[in-house]
């Protein structure tokens, strides 16, 4: 069978509630999450709503459900409407074309990183800077965020860096970090093992764990 990419963007549907509906990780009851439906008009004007509020409202800027929910009822509003322009001309307020469109990126995030904005481990607002790259440097500079604890600048300046050209390893290496770097904890016995499989061939332990993931990972499910 041949081997799957990570998944970059987005996979389930636009407005549907799967990181929110989550208790295990936002903490709230599942049918507290709103799902916004393109498709259905009750449910679109909810999302118009929504998107004036989000635009208006610096309340819960600290709450990362809130900041998902606002993200989510963007994305929708832009598919129910068909562009980034009928989407803010319909919400109305404070919701311009470039808030509508940042905040729909986050939206089409990957799961896998949208699972940290929930968990308060990336902040919505670096979310929006990841969300700018494309494929497979907006999950390196994802991972990245995590591994060396990056402000939301220093998120932006490699995302910039990214967009204008340089790689997201020379960007972050820009802001005095390096791409791949992490620290991990792991039992005594694999830990006697890693290092005794290192000295017999010859290795850095990095070289083993790398070649170790390589092998079983590949390029993920």
């Amino acid at each position: 069978m041949p081997e799957r990419s990570p998944s970059t963007d987005r996979e389930s549907p636009v407005g549907k509630p799967v990181i929110r509906g989550d208790p295990d990780l936002t903490g709230q009851r599942a049918d507290e999450a709103v799902e916004f439906d393109p498709e259905d008009a009750e449910s679109l004007e909810l999302a118009a709503r929504t998107v004036r509020q989000f635009s208006e409202n610096t309340a819960g800027a600290d709450d990362n459900v809130f900041m998902l929910r606002g993200a989510a009822a963007c994305a929708a509003l832009v598919r129910g409407e068909g562009s980034y322009k009928a989407a803010a001309e319909r919400a109305g307020g404070d919701a311009t074309v470039s808030f509508i469109r940042k905040w729909s990126r986050v939206h089409d995030l990957p799961r896998s990183v949208r699972i940290h904005v929930a968990k308060g481990e990336i902040a919505p607002t670096a979310a929006k800077h990841i969300a700018r790259l494309s494929g497979k440097a907006r999950l390196l500079l994802a991972w990245a965020a995590l591994d060396h604890d990056l402000t939301v600048r220093e998120i932006r300046a490699v995302a910039s860096g990214t967009n204008e050209g340089t790689s997201v390893e020379q960007a972050l290496a820009d802001v005095g970090y390096r791409l791949g770097e992490l620290t991990v904890t792991v039992d005594v016995d694999a830990y006697c093992e890693l290092r005794r499989q290192a000295a017999l061939d010859a290795a850095s332990p990095s070289e083993v764990v790398s070649e170790a993931l390589a092998s079983e990972l590949g390029d993920g499910p």
